[in-house]
């Protein structure tokens, strides 16, 4: 029997109400296990609004350190009950250190550890450097039940070196938590197409599946607003989309892959065969 993995992302808008959102992101994982999946992507930060809009110091007090974060301890249940692995995004608290962190929850609702997010951005209507310190963990690659799945966090998603880091460390399938829309000083500036090719990219370059889960809605966190874009979708290791949304459907995308035919195709391009390591010094260059 060929191994397989059934992989889904979520799309959803989500408000204020911590325990509304996570009971929201709690049902979409019900209709993503019920549909076959068993990794299942929830979007960047599903605990509220995405906040980093701008620079307000009462958000900090939605910050939790990471094995009593209520998402982490309220889908861990879930986890174990429908036998699936889980991505949680959320808002960490370690000290007085703060990090946009992610729990890697297995099937059986055990935490295999934490990731927290390596590159971190800081412009208009995504100033995240206010609240958090960049990542400290380095890239992670988590051996679940079903399969070895490497997960970034949004801004790390635009960057080769973040898929490439996680495939050299056996990554079977690639995930990208995510909330990004509008941009608030540039309401011209549309860039879900370059988002999603930044990844399907991702997945040529590495023979691999890819998944991208972003968030829909407007959110007036701001005076600005923001208004999130959606699209997310399920690439295949070709970087075709093999399942997709639109910029405000709410749904759940759900595509299984044969990871043994995915490790000889993978081996047949020699992507990893033919890297010329001794030339890659410049990469690790201040510049």
């Amino acid at each position: 029997m060929p191994r397989t993995i059934s992989v889904a992302a979520l799309q959803t808008a989500y408000g204020e109400d911590l325990q509304a959102n996570i009971d929201k992101t709690i049902g979409l994982v019900r209709e993503a296990a019920a549909r076959g999946a068993q990794v299942i992507l929830p979007s960047e930060l599903f605990q509220g609004p995405y906040f980093c809009v701008s620079q307000e110091e009462r958000w900090f007090g939605h910050a939790y350190e990471w094995r009593e974060h209520p998402c982490v301890t309220q889908l861990a249940p879930v986890a174990r009950e429908l036998g699936v692995a889980i991505p949680v995004s959320i808002f960490e608290r370690e000290g007085p250190q703060y990090y946009n962190s992610l729990v890697m929850l297995d099937a059986d609702g055990e935490a295999l550890g934490v990731y927290r997010k390596s590159h971190i951005p800081d412009g208009p209507g995504y100033q995240e450097k206010y609240y958090f310190r960049p990542g400290d963990t380095g890239f992670k690659v988590w051996k679940t039940r079903f399969g070895r799945v490497g997960v970034g966090i949004c801004w790390d998603q635009w960057y080769p070196e973040t898929a490439r880091a996680m495939m050299l460390q056996g990554a079977e399938v690639l995930m990208y938590p995510t909330a990004i829309g509008t941009e608030p000083h540039d309401d011209t500036l549309d860039t879900a197409e370059p988002w999603r090719r930044a990844m399907q990219g991702h997945a040529v370059s590495n023979v691999v599946p890819v998944v991208g889960a972003n968030r829909i809605g407007h959110e007036q966190v701001a005076e600005a607003g923001q208004t999130f874009y959606g699209h997310s979708f399920i690439a295949d290791h070709r970087g075709d989309l093999v399942e997709s949304l639109g910029k405000d459907e709410e749904g759940v995308l759900v595509h299984e892959f044969d990871l043994d035919f995915l490790d000889r195709h993978r081996a047949a391009w020699g992507f990893f065969r033919d890297r010329r390591t001794d030339l890659y010094g410049s990469l690790l260059g201040p510049r």
